[in-house]
């Protein structure tokens, strides 16, 4: 019979950290802009508001942030254009 198994310091840490970093996410900008424009047609063509309050609330926090992935000055425009359209939901 065996004793029990010994394993070295080295082989311990190499397991707690992994042996290579995970690769950072990086969303492709076409399908992110593509759902920022769906997004924002389905606003332009409403009347009033077409969504329930949570996803109103929801599209509120991710088109913001989903804007960030795309070139600075397309986000912006994006996010400006967006804002209006809520405002004007909102108002009607």
């Amino acid at each position: 019979m065996r004793g029990p198994r010994r394993v070295s310091r080295d082989s311990d840490q190499g397991s707690l950290f992994g042996a290579e970093p995970t690769p950072a996410y990086r969303p492709d900008p076409d399908k992110v802009r593509a759902r920022l424009h769906k997004i924002l047609a389905e606003a332009r063509a409403a009347k009033k508001l077409p969504w329930e309050p949570t996803t109103v609330s929801f599209y509120c926090t991710i088109f913001p942030q989903m804007t960030n992935w795309l070139p600075e000055d397309e986000g912006a425009q994006l996010r400006f254009e967006f804002e209006a359209e809520l405002e004007r939901l909102k108002a009607a």
